[in-house]
């Protein structure tokens, strides 16, 4: 039986949204090991749009369910739709939208909170004990997701480990090449391009969470 796994997009590109290279090695990965997929994303404004050729803020609004449509080729759902019921795990990317759109991690700092509608279904796959990964920055909101004591990791970014340790997480350093689980809670975590040099270096890790998250959906199975 194939798994059906959801994937949470944060926009399209790393300054507003969703880390296109991250997400699209998530989808590419969770196809090769023949997973069904749908990807989800917040119906909201997003926190600001960046020029990514300047880096410099533009005088626009966008919306980050319409811009993650990109990514996911127009196969995206509002996340308001998203049931736990559907599926056997849940994924999400990094890039600065996680900490911006999904979340005001990137203004609030360790006093953030997650945005509703992530919340809920974040919290639903939680309590329901089925395997999460949370990738690069995505997984600084593990603590207002699963509550104190969840270990995880950002690679080994001393301000942000220090901000996630304040919210009640137990931060683990970790290679770009390598993933930190939670055994417990069935957690995955990998630094992506928290660390990574290159799109292959974001990828080993990141292919190691998805064959890992898979994994940990067969542990039930008769």
């Amino acid at each position: 039986m194939s798994k059906k796994i959801a994937v949470i997009l944060s926009g399209c590109g790393v300054y507003d949204g969703a880390e296109i290279h991250e997400s699209v090695i998530t989808l590419l990965r969770l196809d090769q090991r023949g997973a069904q997929v749908q990807c989800f994303a917040p119906n909201i404004a997003q926190l600001h749009v960046i020029n990514h050729l300047t880096g410099e803020e533009m005088p626009e609004s966008r919306n980050v369910l319409v811009e993650s449509a990109r990514i996911a080729r127009g196969n995206i759902k509002d996340i308001r739709e998203a049931s736990v019921e559907d599926f056997d795990a849940l994924i999400v990317p990094g890039g600065f939208g996680s900490a911006k759109n999904l979340s005001n991690f990137a203004v609030e700092g360790a006093g953030c909170s997650v945005q509703p509608d992530v919340l809920a279904l974040t919290e639903a796959f939680a309590e329901a004990g089925k395997p999460v990964g949370l990738i690069c920055i995505s997984p600084a909101l593990a603590a207002k997701i699963y509550g104190p004591g969840v270990t995880c990791t950002i690679g080994n970014d001393a301000d942000t480990a220090a901000a996630m340790n304040k919210m009640g997480a137990t931060h683990a350093e970790c290679a770009v090449t390598d993933i930190v689980e939670d055994k417990a809670r069935k957690l995955v975590s990998t630094p992506a391009y928290m660390l990574a040099q290159s799109i292959s270096e974001a990828a080993s890790g990141i292919n190691k969470l998805v064959d890992r998250v898979l994994e940990l959906t067969h542990e039930n199975d008769a």
